[in-house]
């Protein structure tokens, strides 16, 4: 009984093991990449590009996004099917959510 829970924790611990495969000093790395990205954000703010800088400012948030999904919610490696599903929901309540937001604007001027 005892020999089985000591393999039972063994597995736990190679499986904990796997799931791990990136060093502290990998994670702090992209914690540098994010802090360097919020700074490029906010100094893109005070340049005048125009129409642009909320494009800008997307473009890098959406990056920012990616790396903490891939990396710090360990996306990158996961089980593909459930990634796709994961992402495919998102996708359709993000649909929902700007079809119901548009809704409402566009219908505003209307008495």
């Amino acid at each position: 009984m005892a020999q089985q829970k000591i393999q039972q924790e063994h597995k736990e611990h190679e499986t904990q093991e796997e799931h791990s495969t990136h060093s502290h000093l990998f994670y702090i790395a992209i914690g540098v990449v994010l802090l360097i990205l919020t700074i490029t954000t906010a100094a893109v703010a005070f340049i005048n590009l125009g129409a642009l800088n909320p494009v800008v400012a997307l473009l890098i948030a959406t990056f920012k996004a990616g790396l903490v999904v891939l990396f710090f919610m360990h996306v990158k490696g996961a089980s593909e099917k459930l990634t796709g599903a994961v992402v495919v929901s998102g996708f359709f309540f993000l649909g929902l959510l700007l079809t119901l937001s548009l809704a409402d604007y566009l219908t505003r001027s209307w008495k």
